[in-house]
């Protein structure tokens, strides 16, 4: 009886372990048979285990595509099942606000607006349609020329405009996914609506889109200047003077520029010491104590005041490590950030510390607990962690901590380890994250225009130090880090920040049809650039072969170029040459799936086999030696790694992706 009833209940495990298991195929898009609904993840996405779960979020790769496996309702907020390929692959679950539906891989490039009007973006589609088929000069005269001067009335149904210069995609890369689109007719040309998301796909640079006067509903205008509170967290146990006092000599550098920019009172400085558990050590005197408030480091006067009292200890600790997560709290939780859209603390220190299950932990924080204190309050954490020689030290442990307790989602660990505790090179950091920061609070102040940045997200004008390759890194993330809080603080909407702004524009001049004011390119990575070199060589060589008759020819091309389109994952898959003979998307009948609901068609999805056999030998001939120079072209563009982008900040890989223009799919 017993194993019966064990068998019943293993039964029963078994179909709901079955009942549990993810979906093995993504949702299909609707209306189609092959198509799988796809989004783009936008910048700060998290994975997660389950929908609500925040403990274990996963920040990932922003604007990675994933393919939707289930949609599931949790506490009135839609999650996502996504996975990065369609073969039951999930990653994990996105909140619906996280992420871009986008169906196909295409994104629009703006063009030089010297030779035409810049392009005006409208709040919804019927604005658009309305100006166009009204055709009233006077109409669109004013609100171009509101859009201009950024004084767009509330009402107004513009809602941006293309910036005045031409921004070159190969430089300043930049993302606007093509989400939907109707075909019109604008004077005598047919013309395309387009509804688009303006995101910046590399967080330090500027979006492509500038906001001028932006409504109440979708995007007010900022209430506050925008302004950073920097507060330094100092481990100020036995030994430490001397990286007190270079501090203290950073921030007072700092003020200085300020004052002669103008700008004191825009970064304010704070300053909190800790030192270990006073109990076990009583004559450590302190935990954690503030010496500097932020409200009291807008003058560099009472700052200096106040940091001439901060000397280091002079007794030991209990042992190498310190209660550096009080010092943490206190800067956190006890400082007036009100005041500050940009909120960094910065935590100087030579030992590891105490965790929440330390006894001598005053606090019982966790590492983790205290990153997502930090996250809750909009605060980055930075570690300089200073590897001074010691038989004591705990260095490997500790940076492995720091590391994890420095992680900003999007952005990455905000750790620097000082090698040897090297006092010069330390100076050299901390100078350079002050000086950073407060650059970042003159671009922040300037809503219309970002200055020219370097890779580094320097300021182009101002002379770049020769730094080792860890602060070129750490000046990297803080320039991303620098430029998201920016956008936060310019897309604030009701206490919310939207992550992508969304708008409909036509591909069109409005007052001059005649010119196109953009393009139009696919987002390809330079692992599918490869294979789609691959692909075009096999069809070629079979088509010269005789392997392939002239529809098969061209049947396989128009697959080739509709999988680019619309699902570059599927290359290598979806062709007779590479797949086996019967599978292409033309033999399954799916090149009208694919090809259906494309805003734009290359010119090989639009030639038939009567146009092929009506050319003479020599308009055919051009036309394959016309894929054979793509082909070129496409080894030639994998080969050039300057012109990929890596979305992870990290070096070129099959990964980095680069928008390919439409007119060069075969």
């Amino acid at each position: 009886m017993i194993y019966r009833k064990l068998f019943v209940l293993a039964s029963l495990l078994t179909l709901l372990a079955g009942a549990m298991a993810a979906p093995d195929k993504p949702l299909l898009m609707e209306g189609k048979r092959s198509l799988y609904q796809r989004v783009l993840a936008v910048l700060g996405a998290s994975l997660v285990d389950q929908p609500g779960d925040s403990q274990a979020a996963v920040a990932v790769t922003p604007f990675s595509v994933y393919y939707v496996y289930e949609r599931r309702q949790h506490d009135g907020r839609e999650w996502l099942l996504v996975g990065g390929d369609r073969h039951g692959g999930v990653s994990g679950w996105l909140p619906t606000e996280d992420a871009l539906a986008w169906n196909q891989g295409l994104t629009v490039v703006f063009r030089d607006p010297a030779g035409h009007d810049r392009v005006l973006l409208f709040r919804d589609e019927a604005s658009l349609k309305s100006l166009m088929q009204e055709q009233d000069p006077a109409v669109y005269e004013r609100l171009y020329a509101e859009a201009v001067e950024g004084e767009l009335p509330e009402d107004s149904p513009v809602v941006a405009i293309q910036p005045p210069g031409h921004i070159d995609i190969r430089k300043d890369f930049y993302l606007v996914p093509i989400l939907d689109y109707e075909e019109a007719w604008l004077g005598s040309e047919k013309a395309r609506l387009l509804e688009i998301a303006s995101v910046p796909l590399a967080a330090d640079k500027p979006p492509v889109l500038t906001p001028k006067k932006q409504e109440e509903e979708k995007m007010p205008a900022p209430q506050q200047e925008y302004s950073a509170g920097i507060v330094f967290v100092i481990d100020a146990s036995l030994s430490m003077d001397e990286y007190i006092s270079r501090t203290r000599e950073a921030v007072m550098k700092i003020y200085d520029q300020l004052g002669d920019r103008g700008q004191l009172g825009k970064v304010s400085f704070g300053l909190v010491a800790y030192r270990d558990n006073t109990g076990a050590v009583p004559g450590l005197d302190y935990v954690a104590r503030t010496y500097v408030s932020l409200e009291e480091g807008q003058n560099p006067g009472v700052f200096l005041q106040k940091v001439e009292s901060l000397k280091a200890a002079q007794v030991s600790s209990k042992d190498f490590r310190e209660d550096a997560y009080a010092g943490l709290r206190e800067a956190i939780e006890n400082m007036d950030w009100g005041e500050h859209e940009a909120r960094y603390v910065v935590l100087i220190t030579d030992a590891g510390a105490r965790e929440g299950d330390d006894p001598l932990s005053s606090t019982h924080l966790s590492t983790d607990s205290v990153r997502q204190l930090a996250l809750d309050n909009g605060v980055a954490i930075f570690v300089l962690h200073l590897l001074t020689p010691s038989e004591m030290a705990d260095h490997e442990a500790a940076a492995a901590q720091y590391r994890r307790l420095s992680d900003f989602p999007g952005i990455g660990s905000l750790y620097y380890g000082v090698p040897t505790g090297d006092l010069k090179e330390f100076g050299l950091v901390v100078d350079s994250l002050s000086q950073q920061i407060t650059d970042q609070v003159a671009q922040g102040a300037d809503t219309q225009e970002t200055p020219a940045q370097t890779a580094t997200g320097e300021p182009a004008e101002a002379p770049q130090p020769q730094v080792p390759g860890q602060l070129a890194e750490l000046q990297g993330k803080v320039a991303k880090l620098g430029y998201a809080l920016r956008m936060q603080y310019l897309q604030r909407r009701e206490g919310k920040v939207p992550r992508v702004f969304n708008a409909w524009m036509v591909d069109r001049d409005l007052r001059d049809p005649r010119r196109r004011t953009v393009d139009v390119r696919v987002l390809l990575t330079r692992d599918q650039l490869s294979d789609l070199q691959g692909i075009l060589k096999q069809v070629l060589e079979r088509a010269e072969e005789g392997l392939l008759s002239p529809q098969n020819f061209l049947d396989e091309l128009k697959s080739l170029a509709a999988t680019v389109s619309r699902n570059p994952e599927a290359l290598g898959t979806t062709t007779a040459t590479t797949a086996g003979e019967g599978s292409s998307l033309a033999d399954m009948g799916l090149i009208g799936d694919y090809i259906e609901g494309l805003p734009y068609r290359g010119e090989v999805m639009e030639l038939s086999l009567e146009d092929w056999q009506n050319w003479p030998a020599r308009r055919q001939i051009e036309f394959l030696r016309g894929l054979e120079e793509k082909i070129t072209y496409y080894q030639a563009l994998h080969d050039n790694t300057d012109l990929w982008i890596s979305l992870d900040g990290g070096p070129v890989d099959g990964d980095s992706v680069f928008p390919l223009a439409l007119d060069m799919l075969p």
